[in-house]
């Protein structure tokens, strides 16, 4: 049995987390954590924690996790370079999942995403393409963000270099290396997100629709049964499904 908290536990990740975690015969959560509860009156009765709150809260959270010596998965984006720094000194500590996307689906297309760069070679035009819902905060997405470093890490590019956020006015030609990430916002989009490569004569395009949270609740409840077993370090979903 493995016995988790939800932190975040009354966003709409944190109900689904709630949700799915009841079909899971072995697991049992032990506390749910939210904006006006303590952490720390509670973390002594977990063996891992999922933290879908803030991502301003998630330093905090990873420095309780280390005192006492529990598992984390990290399910917030949009963390400035403190925050990563004040969460990465944990590493020699804990284990930690810390994954941009729990989706089994989208950690498929991380792979293909990097398989199809190797493939096609610099001849083809690189954009990345993500929707969400009005209530989102972050831009681009986590997910956008990881499928551009994946594409920028195949052609030995650094990302803040060779990103290109949207485009308006005179810009001038599409350079070769540049690659393009463009942030939709509307309505109730759980996420889509959609990565083209382009060439003269032909077009690829990889595409993951999530219509439900629950594809995420369940992978990340999923890194909570695997994280408890690993020795400290960090880690990403594509450790938890054995794709590396």
């Amino acid at each position: 049995m493995t016995l988790i908290i939800i932190t975040g536990s009354k966003g709409r990740m944190g109900q689904a987390l709630i949700a799915c975690a009841a079909k899971i015969p072995d697991l049992q959560i032990a506390g749910q954590v939210d904006k006006d509860d303590d952490l720390r009156s509670v973390i002594e009765k977990c063996d891992v924690v999922i933290d879908f709150s803030l991502h301003s809260a998630t330093p905090q959270v990873a420095e309780l996790c280390a005192m006492h010596k529990k598992a984390l998965v990290i399910g917030t984006t949009g963390h400035s370079d403190a925050e990563q720094s004040k969460i990465k000194e944990q590493k020699t500590k804990i284990p930690i999942v810390w994954s941009s996307n729990y989706s089994t689906g989208v950690n498929t297309l991380f792979w293909l995403t990097r398989k199809a760069a190797e493939i096609l070679g610099p001849g083809f035009d690189l954009e990345v393409v993500e929707m969400h819902h009005r209530m989102k905060k972050d831009a681009p997405s986590g997910t956008a963000k990881s499928l551009a470093e994946i594409l920028a890490a195949v052609r030995n590019e650094q990302l803040q270099k060779v990103a290109r956020h949207g485009r308006v006015g005179i810009v001038g030609e599409r350079t070769a290396p540049e690659i393009g990430i463009h942030s939709i916002r509307g309505g109730d989009v759980v996420g889509d997100h959609t990565v083209m490569f382009a060439n003269a004569g032909e077009r690829l395009e990889l595409t993951h629709k999530a219509s439900s949270r629950d594809t995420f609740a369940n992978g990340a409840l999923r890194a909570a049964q695997w994280v408890v077993k690993q020795e400290p370090g960090i880690y990403d979903m594509q450790d938890v499904l054995g794709l590396k």
